[in-house]
């Protein structure tokens, strides 16, 4: 039952069923494991950043760290019997490892609680941050972005049976799910008075909730629900289009900006890749998404 599948895959991190998976290398810590490229990422050779401390210290320690997910089906997962890393992120992440001249076994993925994020940069804990990691003028004063490489914002999940809700507008007289005191939770109590809501710690929850015909929707970014309906096409779409804007950038350094460049540039250079990579994970959901504008401030 995919309901059972949810509720387990989450709790272990270790979603079953994403596409691709970032092979186990060099054995860590379990929060610190280095995981191998893409076999079908080419690493660029003869690469060169001036002005980039973060990629001086990475040609002098031989390794790129990369701040990931692995909770987020979809975009990054790990799985807790094998290791194995997976999902657009990862994917993402490991091509720009390659495009920055790192081979498979110098590549270590750490995972990142959001919480961490700014002072792991600023720390020089890690070197860049690809984890749905939502750009913002708050963010912007502490660290830099590259990107977006990704846009979305607020939408909503149903059962692939229901015919009643197609949109933001169509929610008034339904139970609708999401993170307790979660911005999205908070925009519907807001914007919609006469919709029931449910709240729950984690997000899995509420998937299960609506799997489970306990609540009729799911709200929260439209990029997470994408990753739901990967695991479970059959029973699950999102609806309707994004009531909010926000995008997910690559977290660099605050004034590492020959790097934030060379980022964006093979961003803006690549979308062939980034769809590519869509394909092959988010894309499998059926729903369509093309590169963001890359935003090279």
């Amino acid at each position: 039952m995919i309901t059972k599948r949810l509720s387990i895959a989450i709790a272990g991190a270790a979603i079953a069923g994403l596409m691709l998976s970032a092979c186990a290398s060099t054995a860590a810590a379990p929060e610190e494991d280095a995981v191998k490229a893409d076999a079908e990422s080419p690493v660029a050779t003869s690469v060169t950043i001036d002005g980039s401390p973060t990629f001086d210290a990475m040609t002098k320690n031989r390794t790129i760290v990369l701040g990931v997910k692995e909770d987020q089906p979809g975009f990054g997962v790990r799985d807790s019997a094998t290791g194995d890393r997976s999902g657009f992120d990862i994917e993402l992440a490991t091509w720009l490892a390659a495009e920055l001249g790192f081979a498979k076994e110098s590549i270590e993925f750490v995972t990142i609680p959001s919480q961490s994020r700014e002072q792991s940069l600023s720390n020089g804990d890690v070197d860049l941050i690809v984890g749905m990691y939502t750009i913002s003028d708050k963010r912007k004063e502490l660290v830099d972005f590259a990107g977006p490489y990704m846009t979305t914002g607020q939408s909503i999940l149903v059962r692939k049976d229901n015919t009643s809700i197609a949109g933001e507008s169509d929610l008034a007289g339904h139970k609708v799910c999401s993170i307790t005191g979660s911005t999205p939770i908070q925009y519907i109590k807001t914007n919609h008075p006469d919709v029931e809501t449910v709240e729950f710690d984690n997000m899995a929850q509420c998937v299960d909730a609506l799997l489970s015909n306990q609540v009729d929707a799911v709200t929260t970014d439209e990029a997470l629900l994408i990753g739901y309906v990967t695991l479970a096409p059959d029973e699950l779409k999102v609806v309707g289009t994004p009531f909010t804007n926000e995008g997910f950038g690559i977290g660099i350094a605050k004034g590492d900006t020959a790097l934030r460049h060379f980022v964006n540039s093979l961003l803006v250079e690549n979308p062939d890749v980034w769809k590519a990579i869509y394909d092959k994970t988010l894309g499998t959901s059926g729903v369509e998404l093309e590169p963001a504008a890359v935003d090279n401030y």
